[in-house]
């Protein structure tokens, strides 16, 4: 049995480290509205604590035992398999909010991500388009996501399209470390130094330099080969002056 103050200390730890989305219940909120008089947690509660905990298989077990099974409750089970890198249970969880809510954009996102674990890149694309039509709030993360499924596609117009759309929306949302909360974000991109550069032109764009200049050397040392485009690409104009962005003309490519 576990006091309410504990719970309600717990709280925002939990909401950082478990990072519900905003279209469902914060976990304050949530401790208000559960914990009854004989102060006991509900088995979802619980499970956002092993959750928070990284105690997955846990978690299962908790969420699982849930009397509601409800769309919600099936997203979460989705999300503990996939951090256990299960792939093909995580799918069915997902599959099973979707039944429960068809219009449960957060499971039809975390959905793509199966799809882009599994390098079916088209697939991916599709759930994450249907998760920003059905979500009027359209998040930053399913852009980023978006981006990315994109952008292993070698679409890197539509990518750049959908990470600058991100970027307006949310402009921490490529240096956040994802939380695996209500959803799941995937940046695994192969070309990792094209990556990098093409988020360096995005904060170059929009007049933030320094991570630009971070950006600009990630690529360069993930062996980014088109260097002539540094001196090329109007996004850099305003920083072609700088220090900084003179000695990264001068550093030697990394030989792969």
């Amino acid at each position: 049995m576990v006091s309410r103050p504990f719970v309600m200390a717990l709280a925002p730890l939990l909401a950082c480290s478990f990072g519900l989305a905003q279209s469902e219940t914060s976990l304050v909120d949530l401790t208000r509205q559960t914990a009854p008089a004989a102060h006991e947690l509900t088995t979802e509660a619980r499970g956002d604590i092993l959750m928070a905990r990284k105690m997955y298989r846990e978690a299962i077990d908790a969420f699982q035992s849930d009397p509601q099974k409800s769309a919600v409750i099936e997203n979460k089970i989705g999300i503990a398999y996939h951090q256990l890198q299960q792939l093909d249970q995580a799918r069915k969880s997902y599959e099973r909010a979707m039944k429960l809510k068809p219009d449960y954009a957060e499971a039809i996102n975390n959905l793509g991500t199966v799809y882009y674990a599994k390098k079916s890149y088209r697939r991916a694309t599709s759930q994450y388009l249907k998760a920003l039509r059905l979500n009027p709030n359209n998040p930053a993360s399913i852009y980023s996501n978006l981006g990315t499924a994109y952008f292993a596609r070698k679409k890197y117009e539509e990518a750049t399209t959908a990470y600058a759309k991100a970027l307006s929306l949310d402009p921490d949302v490529f240096e956040r470390r994802s939380s695996y909360g209500t959803l799941l974000e995937d940046r695994n991109v192969a070309e990792r130094a094209k990556f990098h550069y093409y988020l360096a032109k995005m904060y170059a764009k929009a007049g933030r330099n320094e991570l630009a200049l971070q950006n600009l050397r990630k690529a360069l040392e993930e062996g980014f080969k088109e260097r002539k485009k540094l001196n090329e690409d109007p996004e850099f104009d305003a920083m072609r002056s700088m220090p900084e962005f003179q000695e990264l003309l001068t550093v030697e490519p990394r030989v792969l």
